[in-house]
């Protein structure tokens, strides 16, 4: 799947380096980042390819990108870049994560380490899967989603386009959650949370 392909990540700290250690652990190399700087701290030893939002960036050198950031509407932004440029969205997932072969899996996305994608579940583009999350069966995780480390989406549960799901949150079977929507960390969602709000609690309520 990766052979012959020259991959470069968007973005080298945080969040980025987490993906770049699970490419690492699945035997996928990554030559290159781009960044709007050169870092000092490259502890893949990859190639500075200067910043993709410059005029004068050379879309040529890559076949396929990685993002390596987290915040779902500058990966947004960055998604729509890189295919508007005729480039693939590389999917990274650590060996360790758990995917079932009758799960829907799309493009760009990143499944960390000890996550769990059980069966008929469908996950959009360029989404973030954390460590340890589990999203059960027929579950629907549009594009540009985050969802944090440990949370647990029970059966059939949606979650709109660019939500973020907070780490450790649980949410209850056949809940539905809107788009642009954030939950905060430990809540718990027993109800359907409309788009371009702000969740938290236990039980989850409305705080903006």
């Amino acid at each position: 799947m990766y052979d012959n392909i020259n991959i470069a990540i968007i973005g080298y700290s945080g969040h980025s380096l987490v993906i770049l250690d699970a490419a690492s652990e699945a035997g996928i190399i990554v030559t290159s980042y781009c960044e709007k700087d050169e870092k000092s701290f490259n502890p893949f030893n990859l190639k500075y390819l200067g910043d993709e939002s410059s005029e004068h960036f050379d879309w040529n050198i890559v076949s396929s990108f990685i993002l390596g950031v987290g915040d779902n509407q500058i990966r947004k932004k960055l998604a729509a870049l890189i295919t508007s440029e005729g480039k693939q969205l590389t999917t990274i997932a650590h060996p360790s994560a758990r995917i079932s072969s009758m799960a829907k899996i799309g493009l760009g996305n990143f499944f960390a380490m000890n996550c769990v994608i059980s069966a008929f579940a469908r996950i959009g583009n360029n989404c973030i899967l954390n460590t340890a999350c589990v999203i059960e069966h027929e579950c629907h995780i549009f594009d540009h989603v985050h969802i944090g480390p440990g949370a647990i989406l029970t059966g059939n549960v949606t979650v709109g386009e660019s939500s973020f799901i907070g780490a450790n949150a649980v949410v209850k079977q056949g809940v539905k959650i809107g788009e642009n929507t954030v939950v905060g960390a430990g809540s718990v969602v027993l109800q359907n949370i409309p788009s371009n709000e702000v969740w938290a609690g236990n039980p989850a309520r409305k705080i903006k």
